[in-house]
């Protein structure tokens, strides 16, 4: 007998037809997964099993984190799990990250609807690919994180056991030690990680609203943290080893962040091996790419790239994605996708893309 929120997450998805309308010379999309609930990441491991994460933004949430299999959406890693009357529960999941080491680390915000943080405050959790159970919870304590923080997104550097996280809710970057559990709140109040605009025009819709630090990703040498505000099209990053160092003061600390470009607005973004940097395009239904030269460059261009939220790499280099269509009145919206696209030369992208 099925657990009711599998054949509910099963009656959310749809079969996927091949996207459509793209421009001329562009690599094809590929449409992986459709479903009627809304969701925001996706993590694809080294043997191409696919996870993805619903975001508690309203009552309409079927779970928190799903594996997709043979296209249906499995509450992951277990029923109980996704179930928030259970004592050990994922709440108000936002990110679905795997790293280098194939393991799947889930960001928790512990704040639904964007009513505010709940006592328990955010937490980061470490799962086990193969045994699909919990090796570890990171909480967050008081201090770390605000009343109206939303920890967004996270990257693993596992050659140094570190964790950077961004707050979207109330602007700073995040770095956990993962040996240790400790954390440090950084960063807030810099202009590197507020919002630029209060608004922006996504394809003709003009989505009110000011995001504050949002997009982060880890350079293949783990020499910086390069991160974006939402509403914004200025890039920073930031030494890994300023970032670390428990000496420097704010001051010091954020003398060393640098302005590398002006870019697309992005939600999510992510290194390739090769140092190249995926951007999506929020204005434009686009994908883009930063050079290492950082010059940037239209890689896709389609009707159905609405509003490319997250990104993920195969081991054979093939790029996924999700759509979460933030911008348009719910009333409006299609199907939730994760598409996908090989690169014009694979071979730039080969994964691990961050360590």
């Amino acid at each position: 007998m099925k657990h009711p929120l599998t054949v509910l997450l099963a009656g959310a998805l749809i079969a996927c037809p091949p996207a459509h309308a793209q421009k001329d010379g562009q690599p094809p999309l590929k449409v992986e997964a459709s479903s009627a609930k809304q969701w925001t990441g996706v993590a694809i491991s080294s043997d191409g099993r696919l996870f993805v994460n619903y975001p508690y933004w309203s009552d309409n949430v079927p779970v928190s984190v799903a594996e997709i299999k043979d296209g249906k959406a499995v509450p992951y890693p277990s029923p109980e799990w996704n179930d928030r009357t259970s004592d050990a529960h994922f709440n108000a999941v936002q990110s679905v990250v795997i790293d280098a080491k194939d393991r799947l680390w889930v960001l928790d915000t512990n704040n639904p609807q964007f009513k505010g943080v709940q006592k328990q405050g955010p937490v980061l959790y470490q799962i086990d690919l193969k045994t699909n159970q919990k090796v570890k919870a990171y909480p967050f304590p008081e201090g770390v994180y605000r009343p109206n923080s939303y920890f967004n997104d996270v990257r693993i550097d596992t050659e140094s056991n570190v964790a950077y996280l961004t707050d979207s809710g109330n602007g700073a970057l995040i770095v956990l030690d993962l040996k240790s559990g400790e954390s440090r709140r950084l960063l807030e109040g810099h202009p590197s990680v507020k919002s630029e605009l209060d608004q922006l025009v996504c394809d003709g819709v003009v989505w009110k609203n000011s995001v504050d630090a949002d997009g982060i990703a880890l350079t293949p040498d783990r020499q910086y943290i390069y991160f974006i505000a939402l509403t914004s099209h200025t890039l920073y990053r930031v030494e890994t080893a300023a970032l670390t160092n428990p000496e420097l003061s704010p001051d010091e600390l954020a003398e060393q962040v640098e302005q590398v470009a002006k870019v697309p607005a992005t939600d999510g973004m992510m290194f390739d091996s090769t140092g190249n940097l995926w951007l999506g395009g929020l204005e434009t239904n686009s994908i883009n790419q930063l050079h290492p030269d950082h010059k940037v460059s239209e890689v896709l261009q389609a009707p159905s790239i609405r509003w490319a939220d997250s990104f993920a790499i195969g081991r054979d280099g093939r790029i996924y994605f999700t759509t979460s269509q933030i911008h348009i009145p719910e009333d409006k919206r299609q199907q939730y996708q994760v598409l996908s696209f090989t690169p014009a030369d694979p071979a730039d992208t080969t994964a691990p893309p961050e360590p």
